[in-house]
């Protein structure tokens, strides 16, 4: 019950917050930049100006799925922002330039949490078994079993939390460096500037949220697993 309760409450919250960003990214699309440049092209001056030349810009699909891919060196941007030429699109495209310069400069953050991806994809889908486990009666209290069932679902969520709050400084240092850059060059300036930090802001919110689940969701299954032990 614990556990579905703590579900809940952090799905509506995500919600919450994922709606506040589409609104947001909605206001912002309706700001042209003085510029006139498009995310695609906005992202290409900010890796020019680090000096990051062997970064992919590429358009991708749907609605905020952008992202930056260090394995492939690629940044994705979604239609909307790819071809864009509002304050969204600028905010959004220097915030995945920011991770591209990130990689480019050995950002320790962003290596630990490269690093961690390929646990964090294993743990998720042990926790897939572990709570089958627990189900058919595996539970805490099932003796020796139980206890290593508990056991691991708590090492499996404290992957998860440890890789969620990882992310954390990754992305507020992304959103970091866009906004200096869109300050420092005058690629935005005053309200545009304004809005872009105002959408990252909640882009932010959203990482702030899921950390937040996955730590108390890894500390009610330490607790379930300690108190089984007594």
């Amino acid at each position: 019950m614990g556990y579905m309760i703590i579900v809940g409450i952090f799905t509506f919250l995500g919600w919450i917050l994922s709606n506040r960003l589409k609104n947001k990214f909605k206001k912002y699309s309706q700001m042209p930049t003085s510029s006139g440049k498009t995310g695609a092209e906005i992202a290409r001056d900010m890796l020019e100006h680090y000096g990051v030349h062997d970064v992919k810009i590429t358009q991708g699909q749907g609605m905020l799925t952008d992202h930056y891919n260090p394995r492939t060196k690629t940044v994705a941007l979604s239609p909307d922002v790819f071809q864009g030429r509002h304050v969204s699109a600028a905010a959004v495209a220097a915030h995945e330039c920011g991770h591209a310069v990130q990689h480019a400069e050995a950002y320790a953050m962003l290596q630990v949490r490269s690093k961690l991806v390929p646990v964090v994809q294993f743990s998720s889908k042990m926790q897939q078994f572990l709570f089958m486990g627990m189900m058919i009666g595996l539970g805490a209290k099932a003796g020796a079993m139980g206890s290593f069932l508990m056991l691991a679902l708590v090492l499996t969520f404290g992957a998860t939390a440890l890789f969620s709050l990882i992310t954390l400084p990754v992305e507020f240092d992304a959103s970091r460096r866009a906004l200096n850059w869109l300050d420092e060059t005058g690629t935005t300036h005053g309200a545009e500037y304004d809005g872009a930090k105002d959408a990252l802001w909640w882009a932010a919110m959203t990482y702030v949220a899921s950390a937040l689940s996955a730590l108390v969701m890894f500390l009610y299954f330490l607790m379930q697993y300690l108190g089984s032990q007594r």
